[in-house]
């Protein structure tokens, strides 16, 4: 360490004497010397591939002051350029806090392909169920096992629900049969129906023959409800008072029920025949005088669903209120479960997927892309793209027919004719199917959407006709030296603002008119709206331009 280093580090300069050193071995040796409080600021000043470099050249004592030191972004710039192998040799000489924080997927399989369970198990065990799933999900089927048999029982479980279907198949198929009970006896009751929904027959039956007699009653019960149901979804694992307890009373049964609960935050009062009356929160609890009544406290305006309501309608109630969760009654009123903000979550993503899909011409399909074959590609997307190229041949059967009466001039802007009006009934279909799907439209607002729908179409079919005039004068006739005549450009401004005011108006009446017949608008829209604005906007332009042009 020369004189003039130790000055830079001396007045805190440590961008200059980070940049006086050169190679990795000079910086490690470097690091060796420097007081502690100077060790942390001068690695921050060090780029972070070249910290990278240093960081492997350094004793275990001294990265783990590093490591420690470095924020959260610092610390992952700097390990994305150390190799999987060096950080696994790091990662073995760490203590647990600093291990978790540099373990990556990569890290965590080779470790097992090392067969180092040792470094493993505590490792794992202070990782959150979804980076965990995450793990399993990328690990060979062969190892799942070994890896779900490191974690504790409760940690296994919340990881199991995380995993990808495939992943929980290929795990259930190597657990013998008290893994599969403990892993049973951890989930939630809504988790386990999913999981028997999802799996082939040879598995559920070990599912089922691993469950008491109680827990299959309720399963039969909730896979009774339709698939798109509330019912569907709800757990049935939740607290209830009755309205003359205490709040004494009602912390007593907190404390003895909650273990077994996936949610004590929100609480449900009903009377002695299940009737939902009221509600309570874990807050209003806290601030409540312990010998205070429950029905003195409770909130008796509770909003609530059915078990036979769609389940994207209770979705879309939990996000509108900000409920952590929303009881669910049947058609007398009793209280028969809950749907957590989780489970909302999910459907909420399902349903958005689904509608994404479906506005391409897709068929839906719940697995993940990278793991669903080519055949079930092929086979999702192969109906839609079959339908559209059958309508196609009515563009095609209108081109034919006015073709010998157009110039080649006036044929070649057909496709920006086209392309614009799908590109603009596709804005205005995708805003009302959102809307539609939020709850912000419904087909009574017909009219209000028409008449706002003209509006914006007359502003934007208007700037694009005087934008296309100006682009086939000003670009096409004088740069390009295309025959555009004013009265050719003057016709296909006309199109095109005739086609973008109908695109509109189609965009934004379809869906609604398919929502009106009970269909899902996100599955007919889009393919639909693009075959009937490229028919229409041909006939238009035809027609104007033999009826003008000649």
């Amino acid at each position: 360490m020369t004189e003039e280093f130790k000055l830079l580090i001396q007045q805190k300069n440590y961008e200059e004497a980070a940049a006086s050193v050169k190679k990795p071995e000079e910086a490690a040796s470097v690091l060796s010397e420097l007081p502690e409080a100077d060790i942390v600021p001068f690695c921050r000043a060090l780029e972070s591939d070249f910290l990278a470099e240093v960081l492997v050249l350094l004793d275990p004592a001294l990265q783990q002051k590093i490591l420690l030191g470095l924020h959260d972004d610092e610390l992952e710039e700097v390990m994305e350029d150390v190799s999987v192998d060096d950080t696994v040799d790091i990662i073995e000489e760490m203590p647990e806090e600093v291990a978790r924080r540099i373990a990556e997927e990569e890290e965590i399989l080779a470790l097992l392909e090392e067969k180092k369970f040792s470094v493993l198990k505590p490792l794992l065990s202070s990782m959150n169920e979804i980076d965990l799933a995450e793990v399993f999900d990328s690990a060979k089927e062969e190892d799942l096992p070994v890896l779900f048999r490191i974690l504790p029982k409760d940690l296994a479980a919340q990881m199991f629900v995380e995993i990808d279907r495939d992943t929980q198949e290929k795990l259930l198929k190597k657990l013998n049969d008290k893994e599969i009970k403990d892993v049973m006896d951890e989930l939630f009751l809504d988790d386990t129906v999913d999981l028997v929904e999802e799996m082939p027959a040879n598995v559920v039956k070990r599912l089922l023959a691993q469950s008491d007699s109680e827990t299959r009653a309720y399963i039969n019960e909730l896979l009774k409800y339709p698939k798109d149901s509330a019912g569907s979804i709800m757990t049935i694992e939740f607290v209830r008072f009755l309205p003359d307890m205490t709040v004494e009373e009602a912390f007593s049964r907190i404390r003895a029920q909650a273990i077994d609960k996936e949610t004590i935050y929100t609480c449900y009062v009903t009377n002695d025949k299940s009737e939902l009356i009221g509600m309570v929160t874990a807050k209003d609890l806290m601030l409540a005088d312990p010998k205070a009544r429950i029905s003195d406290i409770m909130e008796d305006n509770v909003i609530y669903c059915e078990t036979l309501d769609d389940r994207e309608e209770v979705a879309r109630t939990i996000s509108d209120y900000g409920f952590l969760a929303i009881p669910i009654v049947d058609r007398e009123r009793r209280l028969v479960g809950i749907v957590t903000v989780d489970d909302a979550m999910d459907v909420i993503e399902e349903e958005t997927t689904e509608d994404i899909e479906r506005m391409v011409g897709i068929v839906p399909d719940n697995k993940p892309y990278l793991k669903t074959s080519v055949f079930s590609i092929w086979k999702n997307r192969v109906p839609w793209l079959l339908i559209l190229l059958v309508s196609a041949t009515f563009t095609g059967l209108i081109l034919n027919k006015f073709e010998q009466m157009l110039s080649t001039v006036l044929i070649a802007c057909v496709p920006m004719l086209m392309d614009t009006g799908g590109n603009s009934g596709s804005q205005a279909s995708v805003t009302v199917i959102r809307s539609l799907a939020l709850g912000e439209l419904t087909t009574k607002d017909t009219l209000k959407v028409v008449w706002k729908e003209f509006r914006v179409s007359l502003l934007l079919a208007l700037t694009l006709a005087i934008a296309c005039f100006a682009k086939l004068q000003l670009i096409d006739r004088l740069i390009f030296h295309f025959e555009y005549t004013l009265a050719v450009s003057a016709v296909v401004s006309l199109a095109l603002f005739c086609t973008v005011v109908i695109a509109k108006l189609v965009g934004c009446l379809l869906p609604l008119g398919v929502k009106k017949v009970g269909l899902d608008p996100a599955a007919v829209a889009s393919p639909f709206i693009t075959t009937i604005v490229d028919a229409v906007s041909l006939i238009i332009f035809c027609g104007l331009s033999i009826a003008i042009l000649g």
